[in-house]
């Protein structure tokens, strides 16, 4: 499925990619050039400690400091310009962040099969619903403490193959081989999320959302996917066919549309 552009380049939107865990900016190459073909601005930054940012994860202690990249971007907008926000699977909770302090700057909030805080619980909940779930087999991902005292949020490293079976499962071995080659060891932050307050229904729940399904998602399971939405209502859900996880990589053109079709929509 591929895009038109724009025939005005100046109708085009500024569309923000959040990566989820472990990877980076990169993960959206492919969603990224469609969309900037299509006339549209998009900025995909690498959170700290993630893609190419230089910040060793142990000198990231909260989930503020881990965002800091995005909140970094949206701070330094023009008076009156508006991004939509695309969170991709741990990078729903970093979108939702961002809404809380900066809601005057977002258009739109879109979750791809992401983590969604609502606002009557800490944002850890979402999180700690999903590993109580036990919807994931995480195999042969590995949990180590960052520091023996326990004041660093537990690091989290993807194996080879939970990275193929459930994670990239319907994506090409190019893909796979380039998805692992440049993981690089995150976190969930969930110690120090558990201790935050609930983002606000005045801020954050003033934003509109979408939640975008990946039905063939092996980590985050469409079932729990639906969950969320059931949990925190939004005001559109759609639906893509034949995406694993990594829908960035498996889905893109399919991915780029809906975001594209979103932006337009919502994006004044």
């Amino acid at each position: 499925m591929e895009m038109e552009a724009p025939a005005d380049q100046a109708s085009g939107k500024h569309i923000v990619l959040v990566h989820g865990a472990c990877v980076g900016g990169w993960a959206w190459f492919k969603v990224a050039t469609r969309l900037r073909d299509a006339g549209h601005r998009v900025s995909a930054p690498d959170l700290a400690a993630s893609g190419v940012d230089p910040t060793p994860l142990r000198e990231v202690p909260t989930f503020r400091d881990y965002t800091k990249p995005l909140l970094d971007l949206l701070e330094s907008l023009p008076p009156g310009e508006k991004v939509v926000l695309v969170g991709h699977s741990l990078g729903g909770v970093n979108i939702a962040l961002a809404c809380e302090l900066f809601p005057e700057k977002v258009a739109a909030a879109v979750f791809l099969s992401a983590f969604m805080p609502d606002h009557r619980s800490p944002p850890s909940y979402v999180l700690e619903k999903f590993v109580e779930g036990g919807t994931l087999d995480w195999m042969d991902t590995e949990f180590k403490p960052q520091d023996p005292e326990g004041k660093l949020p537990t690091a989290m490293q993807f194996g080879p193959l939970v990275t193929r079976a459930k994670f990239l499962q319907l994506c090409s071995p190019e893909d796979l081989t380039l998805g692992r080659s440049l993981m690089r060891v995150g976190s969930m932050f969930v110690e120090d999320l558990s201790v935050q307050p609930p983002y606000t229904e005045a801020r954050y729940g003033s934003v509109r959302r979408v939640f975008i399904v990946l039905k063939d998602d092996n980590a985050i399971v469409e079932g729990f996917q639906r969950w969320m939405v059931q949990n925190y209502p939004v005001e559109e859900v759609k639906e893509i066919d034949g995406a694993d996880h990594m829908a960035l990589f498996s889905t893109p053109a399919e991915l780029a549309h809906c975001l594209a079709d979103i932006a337009v929509k919502y994006a004044a």
